[in-house]
């Protein structure tokens, strides 16, 4: 009798082994009849997603053609959004799991329910090879597909290339896109601070002011910009020639506007014997 219970029970333990799908197991890579032939690590079903959407996860060799199959977006009346490919992380000529990751850079104006659609890669195009997997998501705008009204303005700058020589007090203008705002000529002036970017200075682009000057106050009034600077504008800086390429950075850069007539520049509320030689 002992015997008959023992010889049931291992037949169970057998049994459940033979049934058990690991499928969502991420280290098991072999696949059999009853695996699902995808595996999706991220996004998750339902989830709320932003572009660009990155797709990671593991699906039958089969289901590749050349490294990659089509994924999709489309909402719920199967209207297309988006498309992309979905890349095999390793050698996709098996019939095992094999790991792929994905992109799908998508816009929308509202937030929307949609599917996240895989295909199997179907070259033959015979009918009975075609499959797909569907899983909901829902699409969210992130800030930069809001329409943002922007300002281009200018910055001065030295440039070594244009002005070999450097006179000192010869500034070029750079032209740069800010958020539009009321107070224009002070975003400007934080530009200006920024400094060339790494494509100016690539093209002899280069600055005479301080890394991390604040701006502590600017007022526009009767044609006159009255600037005032915190003290790093002011810190190591020394010579006719650096001080007075520093004021017509600033000075040519706030002159762009045309409420802008002269420039006052303080450090600290000081104004005579702010910069220097």
């Amino acid at each position: 009798m002992k015997k008959a219970i023992f010889i049931l029970f291992l037949l169970a333990v057998l049994m459940n082994g033979c049934l058990t799908d690991g499928g969502t197991n991420k280290n098991n890579n072999t696949v059999n009849s009853n695996k699902n032939p995808i595996v999706i690590y991220a996004p998750v079903s339902g989830a709320i997603v932003s572009s660009p959407l990155l797709i990671e996860g593991k699906a039958s060799g089969s289901w590749f053609f050349e490294a990659s199959f089509p994924i999709k977006l489309v909402d719920e009346n199967g209207e297309l959004i988006a498309q992309s490919l979905a890349n095999a992380k390793s050698d996709w000529m098996t019939d095992d799991y094999v790991e792929f990751s994905g992109k799908i850079e998508f816009s929308v104006s509202v937030e929307k329910k949609a599917y996240l659609v895989f295909q199997k890669d179907n070259p033959s195009g015979v009918p009975e090879n075609d499959a797909e997997y569907r899983m909901p998501v829902v699409l969210t705008i992130k800030s930069r597909d809001l329409k943002i009204e922007i300002s281009k303005i200018k910055v001065y700058f030295n440039n070594s290339k244009l002005d070999p020589e450097f006179t000192c007090v010869k500034v070029f203008p750079v032209e740069r896109e800010i958020p539009k705002t009321a107070g224009i000529a002070r975003a400007t002036i934080e530009e200006l601070l920024k400094g060339p970017t790494e494509h100016e200075k690539l093209n002899g682009y280069t600055t005479s002011i301080n890394p991390g000057v604040k701006i502590q106050k600017l007022v526009i009034e009767n044609g006159v910009a009255k600037i005032d600077f915190d003290a790093e504008m002011e810190r190591g800086v020394g010579g006719s020639c650096r001080v007075g390429a520093i004021r017509s950075q600033i000075t040519q850069t706030l002159k762009q506007f045309p409420s802008v007539k002269k420039v006052v520049i303080s450090v600290d509320g000081r104004v005579e014997d702010a910069l220097q030689p």
